[in-house]
């Protein structure tokens, strides 16, 4: 393993690094204490397998402290979106009460730019679903269908990849606790392996066209859509609407209830600025979901 430091002064806006992976918007990195979503604990090493490499980070007063097989700044740097002028995009959200509260206890939290298949994967396994549990299951299907990966006598276990995914049978991934999601997880990934749609083929779309071509997927919507336009692709202006920000809505924003997802979404979008309001959102969700908030 390489070891080195990303010095924190470097980061614009600081960094939060337990916020960042342990706020609902990754499911690919693993705590070292095996109790990811589970405790707050803070200061401990996450670890995930990204292109046959081990990346290992955790947070440290200097910065972040990081092992790994490769070099892994400019990787680090791309998934947890290191070069985000943090200052900048959260000042660019008009002021809201419950949104500075959010942006005041989590500081440091940034969006997170998971790879596109994981990523898929992760939220169709997210319905009706709470974030321990689909990390849960994330980890059952890299350990029972991941390339493992042997480094200084331990054992990592990469995301499996499309095809391995797709000659998987439903009764397999049900026994990994995935339910009705199982036929969608398998027909998707089935999808991609045969080269009949890629996540990655949003890119360039404008939002609503890219939101619309991810829901192509078996099982997926355009709430588990908006969340890989999110948290892979770049789409820092989606705001998923799960049952916290619907209760915000409800609560905080009525105004911008229009009985239906399109509509709602576009409105909340303008009410919390636009262009980056898929940091709003994901503070406001980490928010709500820790039970921190006041307001």
């Amino acid at each position: 393993m390489e070891h080195g430091l990303i010095p924190g002064e470097e980061l614009v806006g600081g960094i939060d690094l337990f916020s960042t992976i342990e706020s609902g918007q990754t499911y690919c990195w693993r705590r070292e204490d095996g109790r990811t979503y589970e405790s707050t604990e803070r200061g401990g090493w996450y670890t995930t397998v990204v292109d046959g490499e081990v990346l290992r980070v955790r947070q440290v007063e200097a910065g972040l402290e990081w092992e790994a097989t490769t070099d892994p700044v400019d990787r680090l740097t791309y998934l947890l979106r290191l070069d985000d002028d943090l200052d900048a995009i959260l000042a660019a959200t008009p002021e809201d009460p419950l949104i500075g509260e959010a942006y005041r206890t989590h500081r440091g939290l940034r969006l997170v730019r998971d790879p596109p298949f994981r990523c898929l994967i992760s939220f169709i396994c997210s319905a009706q679903m709470q974030v321990p549990r689909i990390h849960r299951m994330q980890v059952a299907l890299s350990e029972t269908f991941g390339e493992a990966v042997a480094v200084d006598g331990e054992t990592y276990h990469a995301f499996p990849t499309p095809e391995r995914l797709a000659r998987a049978s439903e009764e397999e991934l049900r026994e990994l606790s995935l339910g009705y999601r199982a036929p969608y997880v398998k027909a998707t990934a089935e999808m991609v392996a045969a080269g009949e749609a890629h996540p990655e083929e949003a890119l360039g779309l404008g939002y609503e066209a890219a939101r619309e071509s991810l829901t192509r997927f078996v099982g997926v919507g355009e709430k588990v859509a908006d969340c890989v336009l999110l948290f892979s692709l770049g789409y820092l202006q989606a705001v998923p609407l799960d049952t916290w920000i619907r209760s915000a809505i409800e609560e905080h924003y009525p105004e911008c209830d229009r009985g239906n997802y399109r509509e709602t979404s576009r409105a909340i979008r303008e009410r919390f600025g636009g262009e980056y309001a898929g940091y709003a959102q994901t503070y406001l969700f980490h928010h709500l979901r820790t039970g921190a908030a006041t307001a």
